[in-house]
């Protein structure tokens, strides 16, 4: 299965594994102002309206654009992977919102290739898996598109 991420995704199956603790909102804010270069304000705005640590992913479309027009490039680039990790092997029942905890592996983008990306969101989606195996569960989460084609390769 690693291989197949590996192939299908192009993202490293070998490397280190971020370790993603949970965050309480406080330093989601934090984190926030300091590695997408917005105010508290409106950190604290965005978490708030997202219940929680987690933002819009069409929140951070917004700042993507909003850095690329002041020519902050580092935060744009860590935008657009935030975004960019929340749409595919982060993926969550909501579909609209991604967890900043991922935000912590940006922090330093000359490190972000070190990480075994591939390795980490196989073991999301499976962790999301297991979530809806659960009786009470009727939502199957996580990046979904990458468990129809590993079937089809079983299949096959």
């Amino acid at each position: 299965m690693l291989d197949d991420v590996a192939s299908l995704l192009h993202l490293p199956i070998v490397g280190d594994l971020h370790a993603f603790q949970p965050l309480h909102i406080d330093v989601a804010m934090l984190m926030l102002v300091e590695l997408l270069m917005v105010s508290p304000e409106v950190a604290m705005a965005e978490t708030g309206h997202c219940n929680g640590p987690y933002v819009r992913l069409s929140w951070l479309r917004d700042i993507y654009q909003r850095r690329c027009q002041t020519q902050h490039w580092t935060a744009a680039a860590r935008a657009y992977l935030f975004h960019l990790l929340g749409c595919t092997p982060f993926a969550n029942k909501s579909a609209t919102h991604v967890h900043v905890v991922f935000l912590d592996a940006l922090r330093d983008l000359t490190q972000t290739r070190r990480y075994a990306w591939g390795a980490v969101g196989l073991v999301h989606m499976y962790d999301h898996l297991n979530d809806a195996s659960i009786s009470t569960n009727r939502q199957v989460t996580g990046y979904i598109t990458l468990l129809q084609v590993i079937n089809m390769f079983f299949i096959t």
